[in-house]
């Protein structure tokens, strides 16, 4: 099986997962979270790739061998959040006990009024992020999702909260469809949420340097951020264990960023180093939250040519890149 993440077959399947929903939303979340040992277990025991690739993760992050119970807690913090999100998405934040840090910064950022880019991720819970509604329900939250990824779990959990899932911006849909997506939403002064540790097969990349090895990440979501010159901010919503979360914001641009052709190469590699550094610091802080199941390190034979192109030493494909870029967000 290949190791790249889109590749990998959905877990559990459309019954199993809305088993646990069902189990979750009508026989309360005490006992839902019972249903999460035999999961745990069925995972740890059945699937081989992604119970290596935690290993191989987690053995990473703590400097020796990781363990059976190792990779057990991993797959099992991981079903608790998957959980969660029902009660998330429902929007019963009564249920947790949820601290934030850095929203000072963020606030600073909206009242420019021009949409705020928040840069999330694979580390812990993306849709504990919501509870930011509750904190400034004045400010809509956009979420930019690859609906075609996980359909299950996309469905199942959509079906919780239509308002959000409306509000869903589409990521497998063309570039300058998504670009004027994304500008709509900005220019409503919404915060518009991506996931930017991920790539996806035949786009270009960056590498950075990441616990010690090279890994690549995703170029575009840093061009929409030249194009659009929206404030940055990256946000984490880790989970603690029990009922509790930490909602953690970092301003990353107050004043968007900009990448001049002439220099986008250096430029693109310090700000992909310098979030990829941010992500290491936060996951060496809860190992656990690392959701990832796969060889985040797989460096493929291409690698060298997307890096390349993403740096923009294809001048020609790059260039009729950019151009879409800026006609989808009307520069």
């Amino acid at each position: 099986m290949s190791n790249t993440w889109k590749q990998r077959r959905e877990g559990g399947g459309w019954f199993a997962i809305w088993l646990i929903r069902s189990i979750g939303r009508y026989g309360g979340r005490p006992l839902a979270r019972l249903c999460l040992y035999p999961i745990t277990l069925y995972f740890l025991m059945r699937r081989a790739d992604e119970r290596r690739d935690s290993r191989a993760y987690l053995t990473r992050v703590f400097g020796r061998p990781a363990g059976l119970r190792d990779v057990a807690r991993h797959i099992h913090t991981f079903a608790c959040t998957i959980l969660d999100r029902v009660f998330l998405l429902s929007e019963e934040f009564r249920r947790f006990e949820v601290r934030v840090h850095g929203l000072d910064g963020l606030e600073a950022q909206l009242a420019q009024g021009r949409g705020v880019l928040l840069f999330g991720s694979h580390l812990g819970s993306f849709e504990a992020l919501r509870v930011l509604a509750r904190r400034r329900p004045d400010v809509k939250i956009r979420v930019v999702l690859d609906k075609a990824h996980n359909p299950a779990v996309t469905q199942l959990l959509d079906a919780l909260n239509p308002e959000i899932a409306a509000g869903v911006i589409d990521a497998s849909q063309d570039g300058p469809s998504l670009m004027l997506a994304i500008k709509q939403a900005a220019d409503e002064g919404c915060i518009i949420s991506l996931l930017v540790d991920r790539t996806h097969p035949g786009v270009p990349v960056q590498v950075a340097q990441f616990f010690g090895e090279p890994a690549e990440f995703p170029v575009s979501p840093w061009l929409i951020a030249s194009v659009l010159k929206l404030p940055i901010s990256l946000g984490f919503g880790l989970y603690r264990g029990g009922n509790r979360y930490d909602l953690l914001f970092e301003s990353f641009s107050d004043d968007g960023i900009d990448l001049p052709r002439r220099s986008r190469s250096v430029l693109l590699a310090s700000l992909v180093q310098r979030y990829a550094a941010r992500l290491e610091h936060h996951a060496r802080g809860a190992p656990y939250n690392w959701f990832n199941f796969y060889d985040f390190w797989n460096l493929h034979e291409d690698a060298s040519e997307t890096a390349r192109l993403a740096m923009g030493a294809d001048t020609g494909v790059a260039g009729q890149r950019d151009a879409a870029l800026r006609r989808a967000a009307g520069g």
